[in-house]
């Protein structure tokens, strides 16, 4: 199919044309220079050819929506809508210099970091849409361009509606004919992107709802990651028919990356999932699960944009888990934990050159279901472990195999050196216990030194960890520790508590530790111990304060 040349851009008083920019199936757009006040703008005109009141309603349909998200900062900014004095209607926004996400992952690899940043704003966009009341129903990387700054700005209403609506009139539901060839085919008569598309699109009478756009928006992040769209098949037929079989038998193309982890892996496999009973409720429920695979690859959490109006509401929702979103401090992404080993955590996304045979529904991600970064309450919580005080964070869904250890032909002394060598830890390890409180009730225990040993040979050799860094965040109301372990083993985690609550500690798995409920400005100090799987801990803690 021959693709048809741009129509001629339309005089518009105040502007000045500049060049074309792209051509779509019912429009095109264009770049001006707008005179008063000086600047570049993007220009989309309504073709004329099949223009009639259906079309130019859709098109009205369309500035409006986006205006009325256009103060997200990654959604494209409508600035007018007018008619030509050819009769075409037209609207004026956001001119984005940069490439659209399509051509970004065509050319260059998103690194996995990039790719949760990309993923959690767009899930803030896509959650201000809902909860206007707007589907999007076409979320693609084509649909996503980027501006000055290298931020992501999500585009094209054009065949979004309210959630009370129906599909807009020129959008049929009849499914494409065969011998489409090629994943780029897949822009169907549905009025819509088969290779994102969730399965409830094939019906006869499609009835898509917010789930329907989370499928869309971890089919675009999975794309950013891979290379090549989720159902699509290297060396394979990639037809529309081909990718709408797969789709509707869930048959996710495995991600041959080996630096995807598996939590990430199962989080799209989650928002892809082909029931939209088994997907994620809610953008922001989608942007959680990212920002939580940031904290576990110890990356800046990224901050989750929307409207106050959808805080309130899910706040009331949560009950005593209130939810509250807060800006999220810029922190240094920290370089990524060492890969587990096979015997602690498998991979279920091993690479594979065959479609799947049996459709089967994506497994819920057990490691990254519980927790949040974007939770607030007035005593400090961390994501990690389930912590001593009942506050839930992230389980972590591994098993470790204990392997017995029989010593058999070994001569009388060595047996004698052996025993005499438990006995002496033991009593180290007693001894430590008592003056810890057992490692696990801090209760007991005497107000740590803030001055901790570097070495902490009391501990059974277990490491002090060291401070790395201390952010407040924009509000002052949380503040970001970083630390560092100086011998870590597997199985370490970070044992820690606010230092006037001792017997509250909290377990986290990661380096960064945030404390949330925090008076602006008033002084916090947390006591940080390395604590090994056996529960040893280090000596002494390190107290960090800020500010």
């Amino acid at each position: 199919m021959m693709r048809r040349s741009p129509s001629t851009p339309p005089e518009l008083p105040g502007y000045e044309f500049v060049r074309v920019l792209g051509s779509g199936g019912f429009s095109d757009v264009f770049l001006y220079e707008q005179k008063l006040p000086r600047r570049e703008v993007a220009v989309k005109v309504l073709l004329t050819e099949g223009l009639n009141s259906a079309t130019r309603s859709q098109f009205v349909a369309e500035a409006n929506l986006m205006a009325q998200l256009s103060a997200h900062p990654y959604i494209v900014t409508i600035h007018h809508a007018d008619v030509a004095s050819d009769a075409r209607p037209y609207f004026v926004m956001e001119y984005c210099s940069g490439p659209s996400l399509a051509e970004r992952y065509k050319r260059e690899r998103f690194s996995v970091e990039d790719a949760l940043r990309t993923g959690v704003r767009l899930s803030g966009a896509i959650a201000t849409a809902h909860a206007a009341g707007i589907l999007h129903r076409d979320i693609k990387p084509a649909n996503v361009l980027t501006n000055a700054y290298g931020w992501p700005a999500l585009t094209d209403f054009g065949i979004s509606s309210t959630l009370e609506d129906e599909l807009p009139v020129h959008t049929t539901t009849g499914r494409p004919v065969a011998g489409e060839t090629g994943t780029n085919s897949g822009q169907s008569a549905v009025g819509m992107s088969v290779p994102w598309s969730p399965p409830e699109m094939f019906e006869d009478e499609p009835q898509p709802d917010v789930r329907s756009d989370i499928f869309s928006l971890a089919a675009t992040v999975y794309t950013l990651l891979a290379g090549h769209t989720p159902f699509e098949i290297r060396g394979r037929s990639n037809g529309t028919l081909d990718l709408i079989g797969r789709i509707e038998r869930g048959s996710v193309t495995p991600i041959a990356r080996d630096d995807v982890p598996a939590s990430l892996v199962a989080v799209l496999g989650k928002g892809l999932a082909t029931r939209r009973s088994a997907r994620y409720e809610s953008a922001t429920d989608f942007a959680r699960a990212l920002q939580r695979i940031e904290l576990e690859l110890g990356y800046a959490p990224t901050s989750i944009e929307v409207p106050n109006l959808t805080l309130t509401a899910e706040a009331k929702s949560d009950g005593e888990d209130e939810t509250r979103m807060r800006p999220v401090a810029t922190v240094a992404a920290q370089a990524p934990r060492p890969p587990r080993s096979p015997e602690t955590s498998t991979r279920p996304d091993a690479p594979s050159g065959r479609e799947p045979s049996e459709p089967s529904e994506p497994s819920e991600p057990s490691a990254v279901e519980d927790a949040t970064v974007v939770r607030g309450a007035p005593t400090a919580r961390v994501v990690g472990d389930a912590v001593a005080d009942g506050t839930v964070a992230r389980s972590r869904s591994q098993t470790v195999e204990e392997t017995p250890v029989t010593v058999r032909r070994r001569g009388l002394v060595i047996g004698i050196v052996v025993a005499a060598g438990v006995l002496v830890l033991g009593g180290i390890v007693s001894a430590v216990a008592l003056s810890l409180g057992g490692g696990e009730d801090l209760s007991s225990r005497p107000s740590p030194s803030s001055h901790p040993s570097s070495d902490a040979n009391l501990g059974g050799g277990v490491p002090t960890p060291r401070l790395d860094s201390v952010v407040p965040s924009a509000d002052g109301t949380s503040i970001a520790f970083s630390f560092s372990n100086p011998k870590p083993q597997d199985g370490d985690v970070y044992r820690w508590a606010r230092a006037e609550t001792p017997n509250q500690p909290a377990l986290s798995h990661e380096p960064s530790i945030t404390v949330e409920g925090v008076v602006p400005g008033a002084p916090v100090c947390i006591d940080v111990y390395v604590q090994r799987r056996d529960g040893r801990l280090s000596a002494e803690p390190n107290r960090a304060c800020a500010p």
